[in-house]
């Protein structure tokens, strides 16, 4: 019997059934909007559709110009455009799979002059005010939607999703937030819900009976003045009377400041509110966010909070999740862990989404990892992420590679991220890489420090150096000092840490540092859900409107300080979107952040600093041990060495540039050598 008889379970919607359980949600990959790019967005599904997902969603489509993302966005508003869609369409039914098109107006979320929202408003995450829709212009905008899944019917897609969530401009007609209006557009609940009950309507006139129409559902808004559950219910009730096929569960509008998809946020973290609306309608809905495993995925089905599942960046992780969890094969599931670094922060630099663990996503068509047509031997030094992603990507395409560690595990710097709060997830990309070495069959020494002699008697054909980072030492008076401790032997336990610390360094490993030290509880096991939500004020949507109450912040065990020596402001080379939820859990427990810092001396008094440039102020920090995170260095002693004995050598990861343990760039170096090898 299947581990997952729920998960993959057909799912009959009467006039068409659905393979199993399993949608790949939405996600705008940077591909939708250029014409040019529709042969790579193809490509993309085709993997997808071929790896077995039940319901492809597409990134979103304007139903006008004014929904736009962007300028000259993808749309779907001719029949010219919708011809093009042929080839995505097309790709998606030749491998097996379905396909529907979302249909999202970004409402006052545009990038562009011409927004227009349900009342002129600015949101915050944008730098244009929206005008007020007309009367005309709201009856025009839904006649828009109707018309654009007229269109993906004609281009060949199975139905459409209508993006009603997420603070898009629906979401924004729903909440008196934003809708300000007094005519048969606003004033009342009611009023408020007649503009997404009249897109599922029009929709259901314009495509007929025989296709599927999602409505993605804001189900927690989590900002102030939201939805209260009573208007969510009575809204659900309505799209389903209006024809739409299934519910989707939409979390959090992205002005919220609640994180809804980072990899801090539990597994399955939201499932529960799908299951409070699950006995209020009659048709299939669908539980979202943070779902990354077919474990996770049974688990909500089974308890019944949902009819399916919808995952979006698990399927950049890995095309064939599906076909893996049918044929058991979980063990060889590349996971997603949530780090939003080559997913969304791209999107929101208006780059090509790919992923951080599996670089050929969304550039499939221009990452062959074609089988080689000379095998050769090839010798890779270091099994951190770079040398994993090098190591198995050459073995994949026929080469006989042999992975040299010093260590006795593999893993590299990921070891560590591993045991950081909220980066647990971490674990699931070793634990893929173990497996897949096995299937590759790369030869691994562990406990094995490679030398230059060793390496050039060798005669590999090919010599990979991945051998990362070591800590930058500082040159501050007292830096050698006992109580002075680097990043790794506090992160790993050989360091044991008073009541008041100073972590030097501001980056990504000083957050996450700050994050070890004030985190209450063992390290490396994921935090329990219910702690998490009443952390950050997430609560039932019957008793506060969007869900949001006061937030719960435990206390920290430490008197943290992390000092940074730059005047900016701290943190700002996080990630665009994972960045703010670092500083806001930090300021929560009480750490305070110090910018413009300048070192004196450490002694026993603690850290002497001065703080501004102008008019430096001198301060002692009176502290217990000191945490030097103040960068790395290149570790690649064996280059000059095999240079010199002429072997073809070459130089990726940490080892080729030391940039604040740079996973994404390291992966991304790995599996693009071995593609050219």
């Amino acid at each position: 019997m299947s581990r997952y008889p729920n998960l993959l379970a057909p799912l009959d919607l009467g006039f068409t059934s659905l393979p199993n359980r399993v949608v790949m949600g939405s996600m705008h990959v940077g591909l939708e909007d250029r014409p040019k790019n529709l042969s790579r967005l193809a490509a993309f599904y085709a993997e997808r559709a071929a790896g077995g997902v039940g319901l492809i969603v597409t990134g979103g489509f304007a139903p006008n110009r004014t929904g736009w993302l962007l300028p000259l966005a993808g749309k779907m508003t001719t029949k010219g455009e919708a011809a093009r869609h042929r080839e995505i369409t097309d790709a998606v039914h030749d491998n097996g799979g379905r396909v529907a098109l979302q249909i999202l107006h970004a409402g006052r979320y545009a990038y562009h002059p011409l927004s227009a929202s349900a009342s002129k408003s600015k949101s915050p995450i944008t730098p244009f005010t929206a005008r007020a829709m007309s009367s005309r212009e709201v009856g025009r905008t839904v006649d828009d939607f109707a018309r654009s899944a007229a269109l993906a019917r004609e281009a060949g897609y199975d139905g459409v999703e209508i993006m009603g969530s997420e603070g898009y401009l629906i979401n924004q007609f729903l909440t008196a937030r934003v809708n300000q209006r007094r005519d048969e557009w606003g004033g009342t609940p009611e009023k408020r819900r007649r503009f997404a009950v009249e897109i599922v309507r029009r929709t259901r006139e314009a495509v007929g009976p025989d296709f599927i129409v999602v409505y993605r559902m804001s189900l927690l808004d989590l900002v102030e003045d939201g939805q209260s559950w009573d208007e969510t219910v009575a809204l659900a009730k309505q799209i389903e009377a209006a024809g739409a096929t299934l519910i989707n569960t939409g979390i959090g509008w992205h002005e919220a400041r609640v994180p809804t998809i980072v990899t801090s946020v539990p597994r399955a973290a939201f499932s529960w509110v799908t299951g409070k609306l699950r006995p209020e309608v009659s048709i299939p809905v669908i539980a979202s966010n943070r779902i990354n495993m077919p474990e996770t995925a049974e688990e909500i089905l089974a308890r019944g909070d949902a009819d399916l599942v919808s995952m979006a960046r698990p399927f950049l992780a890995d095309a064939d999740w599906v076909r893996k969890a049918a044929d058991d094969r979980s063990d060889e599931i590349n996971t997603c862990i949530g780090c939003n670094q080559a997913c969304l922060d791209h999107t929101f630099q208006h780059k090509i989404a790919s992923c951080l663990v599996n670089p050929r996503a969304a550039h499939e068509t221009v990452l062959s990892l074609a089988p080689t047509r000379r095998s050769k031997r090839i010798a890779v030094v270091g099994a951190g992420p770079a040398g994993l992603a090098a190591a198995t990507t050459a073995a994949e395409r026929g080469h006989a590679v042999e992975l040299f560690e010093a260590d006795a595990e593999i893993g590299g710097q990921f070891r560590l991220a591993r045991r950081i709060p909220g980066k647990e997830e971490f674990a699931e990309t070793l634990r893929y890489f173990t497996r897949r070495l096995e299937l590759t069959g790369v030869k691994v020494h562990l406990n094995h420090r490679a030398s230059a002699a060793e390496l050039a008697e060798g005669r590999w054909d090919d010599v990979v150096l991945a051998t990362g980072v070591t800590p930058r030492s500082v040159s501050i008076p007292g830096a050698e000092r006992a109580n002075v401790h680097s990043y790794a032997d506090v992160i790993s336990g050989a360091a044991e840490l008073g009541p008041r610390v100073a972590v030097v360094g501001a980056g990504g490993i000083g957050f996450d540092v700050s994050e070890f030290l004030t985190h209450v509880g063992a390290h490396g096991i994921a935090q329990d859900r219910d702690a998490w939500l009443a952390e950050w004020g997430v609560t039932d949507p019957a008793t506060a409107r969007g869900g949001l109450r006061a937030p719960e912040r435990p206390e920290s065990p430490r008197r943290v300080y992390l000092l940074q020596r730059k005047s900016t402001k701290v943190g700002a080379g996080l990630g665009k979107t994972s960045g703010w939820v670092h500083r806001s859990t930090l300021q929560a427990r009480g750490v305070e952040m110090i910018r413009g810092v300048a070192y004196q001396q450490i002694d026993d008094e603690g850290v002497h600093i001065t703080v501004g440039s102008r008019t430096p102020r001198p301060r002692v920090l009176e502290v217990d041990d000191v945490v030097i995170c103040a960068g790395q260095e290149p570790q690649r002693e064996l280059l000059a060495g095999l240079a010199a004995a002429g072997v073809s050598v070459h130089v990726i990861g940490g080892a080729d540039v030391a940039a604040e343990l740079d996973a994404k760039r390291a992966i991304d170096q790995g599996a693009r050598l071995a593609a050219t090898l």
